[in-house]
């Protein structure tokens, strides 16, 4: 099981990070990259084309502004793709309005602004409905982290 990431522009490696410590977390192999839908239309089909021949199960992609990134990859791949708004101009509003109203038919699951973490929680889940083991990890980390948070908060909270 292998997730790609990649996202338009090496200023934006921070915040993409996220998604690799998630995919991490839960032992799932992934490879990033950067490349731009702008810049470098044709290095970016080429990779896209070399993921679906690497059996890679889904893309990760972030973008900012225009954002045209996720839904440039979307059209070239039935791979699913999970778009990460980055915050570049407008608090982000831009970028992810670009990438959540994908036309019909070539849909982007879009995750909050700047939250790559979320995009590779999303690709865990995915992964998850094949992969039984990560199911089992899924299932003990959501039940840790519920464990943890009563806890953390059971004396309640003081202002």
């Amino acid at each position: 099981m292998k997730v790609a990431i990649i996202f338009g522009s090496k200023s934006d490696t921070d915040k993409m990070k996220g998604a690799a410590n998630a995919l991490s977390e839960f032992g799932i192999e992934y490879k990033a990259y950067v490349l731009s839908a702008h810049r470098v239309p044709e290095k970016l089909s080429e990779v896209i084309n070399e993921l679906e021949k690497k059996d890679f199960e889904c893309i990760i992609a972030g973008a900012g502004l225009a954002a045209h990134l996720p839904g440039v990859i979307a059209s070239q791949t039935t791979l699913p793709v999970i778009g990460v708004p980055i915050n570049a101009a407008v608090d982000g509003l831009d970028a992810l309005l670009s990438i959540v109203q994908m036309p019909k038919s070539i849909p982007v699951a879009t995750v909050g602004i700047n939250n790559s973490y979320n995009a590779g929680m999303l690709a865990v889940e995915m992964l998850a409905l094949k992969y039984p083991e990560i199911k089992e990890k899924l299932i003990k980390f959501r039940k840790d982290m519920k464990e943890k948070f009563i806890k953390d908060n059971e004396e309640g909270v003081e202002f």
